[in-house]
C-alpha cells in the first residue's frame, strides 16, 4: 500500500511541473518510452534496482543512458531524483498514475462497464455517450462479461459504481428478508 501512495506522490508532482511548463503530455510520453526501455532492453531495469551492485556504479549506469536519450532536462532530473530516492524501481506504477492524471487533464477519464451478457455496439456505444454527458467528459470506456451477474450492468467510473445488477438487487433482497422487513 505504501509504494501506491509513494508512486502518487511522484507522478502528482510530475503533472504538477507538466502543467506549469505545458509539458505534461511530452512527459506522459517519455515516462512511456522510459517504461519500454525497462521492457525492451534485459537487465537494465535490475542493473538500477539491484543492491548486490554498487549504487554509485548503478547511478552511472542510469546517467549514461540518460545522457543517450533525447528525454527532456526535467526528465533526466525526474530519473535521477527516482534512483536517489531508491523509487527507480516504482517506475512503472509512477508512470501508470502519471498517464491517468495526464489523461484528466486532457478531459479523458477511464470507466468500465461489466455484464452479464454480451452487449451490442450500439449499447456500448449508448452507455458511453451518456456517462460522457454524465461526467462531462471524453470516456474511454472498458467492456467486460462476468456471467455471473445474472443481468443488468456494473458502471466503474473513477471510485464510483453504479450497480444495476440482478446478482445485487437479489443479495439486497435476501438481505431485506432477513430482517424480517418487508419488500
Amino acid at each position: 500500500m505504501k509504494n501506491l501512495a509513494v508512486s502518487r506522490r511522484y507522478a502528482k508532482a510530475l503533472i504538477l511541473i507538466g502543467q506549469e511548463d505545458g509539458q505534461a503530455e511530452q512527459y506522459n510520453e517519455e515516462l512511456g518510452a522510459v517504461v519500454g526501455l525497462f521492457d525492451t532492453q534485459d537487465g537494465f531495469e535490475l542493473a538500477l534496482i539491484n543492491p548486490l551492485y554498487n549504487k554509485n556504479d548503478r547511478k552511472k549506469i542510469l546517467q549514461a543512458v540518460l545522457a543517450a536519450t533525447e528525454l527532456s532536462a526535467i526528465m533526466k532530473s525526474f530519473l535521477v531524483l527516482l534512483f536517489d530516492k531508491g523509487r527507480i524501481g516504482f517506475l512503472r506504477e509512477i508512470a501508470s498514475y502519471y498517464k491517468d492524471l495526464a489523461d484528466e487533464l486532457k478531459g479523458v477519464v477511464k470507466a468500465s462497464v461489466i455484464s452479464a451478457t454480451e452487449l451490442s455496439s450500439e449499447a456500448i456505444e449508448k452507455i458511453k455517450e451518456a456517462l460522457s454527458k454524465k461526467a462531462g467528459k471524453t470516456i474511454v470506456l472498458n467492456v467486460e462479461q462476468d456471467p455471473s451477474l445474472i443481468g443488468g450492468v456494473v458502471t466503474k467510473i473513477g471510485d464510483l459504481v453504479l450497480d444495476g445488477s440482478v446478482k445485487t438487487q437479489l443479495i439486497n433482497m435476501r438481505e431485506t428478508l432477513k430482517k424480517g422487513e418487508s419488500v
